[in-house]
This record gives C-alpha cells, structure tokens and sequence, in this order.
C-alpha cells in the first residue's frame, strides 16, 4: 500500500500550489473525505511520498528538490528561519516533555509532529484541554507568517480496520485544523489529509511502536512571497 507512483500531473500540481497558485482550496472541502483536492494531494501527498523515499528517486528529485525549490524566492530560508526559531522557543517545554517535534525538511518546510497520546484520547477526535495551550502557541505563530500553507496530516497505528483507521486519522486531522481557524488561522491556507494506519514511522508490533504511530503532523510550507 505504501507505494505510490508519481504522475506529471501530481508533479505539475506541486509547482502551481507551492508557487502560491492554488490558494482557494479550503479546509472545509477537506471535510468530504481523504481524497482531498489539488492543494493537499500534491503537497502532503508529496511531502509524505518523500519521507518514506529512501531510493532518491523521480519523487525526492523532481517534487521536493525540483518543483519546491524553484518556487522558493531569496528570502525564503530566512523567513522559516525566524518562525521555526518562534516555535523552537514558544514550545520549548512541549518539546522537552517529548509532546510535540519540530524539525526542517528540505525546501524550508517545517514539520511538526503531535503526539496523539497527548492530544486525543482514546479512539477519540476531540482534543484535549490540556493540548489546547500548545495549539494556540502554534496558531499564534501561524498568523504572524501569512506566507505559508498548512497541511495537517493524521495517522493511527493498526489496530482496528483500514477504513475506521482512515476516517479517525481525518477526523483528528480535522480537528487539530479547525482549532487553528477558531484561533485566527485563514481557512484558506489550511488542508488536512488522513493516511490511517499506511504511513508508520515505527513497528505496530510494539505497544510502544503503536504508540508512536498516532500522530499528527503539521507541514506548514512556504509559498513564493515568502521572505519577500
């Protein structure tokens, strides 16, 4: 199920929405399912695609280096810069009790990664009160740097069906999305994506593996005015 084959269309999609021409796909049109329209199937899609491309292939070359990079204006690197550095500082204590990750892909994008454990409860898509400070800390940092996309992207562990996993991971996604909007996010630079149980990063053997397969991501993707 993981493999997945890389179209000149979803090549072609990439560069139209990370050069910040496919800005009118909203969050709300997310809502009607996973197969989720141009802006999140060629970003997150390609984004997740790349993560799990260990051969350096069409899809680590063409759509993160390629199609990404060339969108990207002088400014770029030092715009992500200063808001990883905002969310480094701003989450200091949520990444020290190993809640929430940060890190750099390439291109400038930012991932932060959300640990289900302690933003869900169980088989359940309301977050949390607790998981409420870090989110407004995130959204925050969000609206001062209008020059990104958003991608929220869920994923489960595999107990349960294929589907049920599918449509938790979407509902979570979802939720985590519409919290950045009620906290002043534009709907219009978010897209959420659920990938179920096909995206581990660990082995569903373990508890400790499952565990760390309910997650949540936020890819937040810089655009061609970014650093501008």
């Amino acid at each position: 199920m993981k493999n997945r084959i890389v179209t000149a269309s979803l090549v072609f999609c990439l560069i139209v929405v990370v050069s910040g021409c496919a800005t009118n796909t909203t969050h709300e049109n997310t809502k009607k399912g996973a197969g989720i329209g141009v802006f999140v199937g060629a970003v997150s899609g390609a984004i997740i695609g790349y993560q799990n491309d260990h051969s350096g292939g069409a899809l680590r070359g063409a759509l993160i280096g390629g199609a990404a990079g060339g969108a990207l204006g002088a400014g770029t690197g030092a715009y992500m810069d200063k808001q990883q550095t905002e969310f480094e500082q701003e989450l200091e204590q949520e990444r020290a009790q190993q809640q929430i990750e940060i890190e750099r892909q390439q291109n400038e994008i930012l991932k932060l990664t959300m640990s289900s454990e302690v933003s869900f409860d169980f088989n359940s898509a309301r977050i949390k009160a607790t998981f409420e400070s870090p989110l407004n800390k995130i959204a925050n940092i969000m609206s001062r740097y209008p020059e990104t996309q958003i991608v929220v992207v869920g994923h489960t562990d595999n107990v349960g069906s294929d589907q049920y996993n599918l449509d938790l991971s979407l509902r979570r996604a979802n939720a985590v999305a519409d919290y950045l909007i009620m906290q002043g996010v534009m709907t219009a630079r978010l897209g959420t994506e659920g990938r179920g149980e096909i995206e581990p990063m660990f082995s569903n053997e373990t508890m400790t593996g499952r565990a760390k397969n309910r997650r949540v991501e936020i890819f937040v993707v810089p655009n061609m005015n970014a650093g501008q």
